[in-house]
């Protein structure tokens, strides 16, 4: 695959730099990263990313609808929620508000590479 612009969203930044150090590790380049829906929405705006990973729970605004609202206005957006185990309603929300997938947490290489290339294959 070749290397991604990559937005790291989540509020944990022990799981950001987790996270960070995955994708680094595949040869993808990090291009931001925001720890709120709508610092998201800024950092999508302003970096136009070929992919970004989006927590489900953060302040202010979650991930789904932060979701929905980058998708309202650049349709093309691949949006790959990471979440925690034992939240399916909330993985199912998203996917009906245009997320392309999900990566359960903890966050694993394997998982996150499976993931981007069935949304790259699936989507660009």
């Amino acid at each position: 695959m070749n290397p991604l612009k990559v937005l790291v969203v989540d509020d944990s930044l022990i799981a950001q730099k987790k996270l960070i150090a995955i994708l680094k590790g595949m040869g993808h380049e990090i291009v931001g990263t925001a720890r709120t829906g709508s610092k998201a929405i800024e950092a999508y705006g302003e970096h136009k990313p070929d992919i970004v990973t989006m927590d489900i729970t953060m302040p202010d605004m979650d991930g789904i609808e932060a979701t929905r609202h980058i998708l309202k206005d650049n349709p093309e957006a691949l949006i790959v929620m990471v979440t925690s185990h034992g939240q399916e309603q909330m993985i199912m929300s998203a996917l009906d508000a245009g997320a392309k997938g999900y990566v359960l947490k903890p966050v694993k290489e394997d998982s996150v590479e499976e993931m981007f290339t069935q949304v790259i294959e699936n989507y660009s």
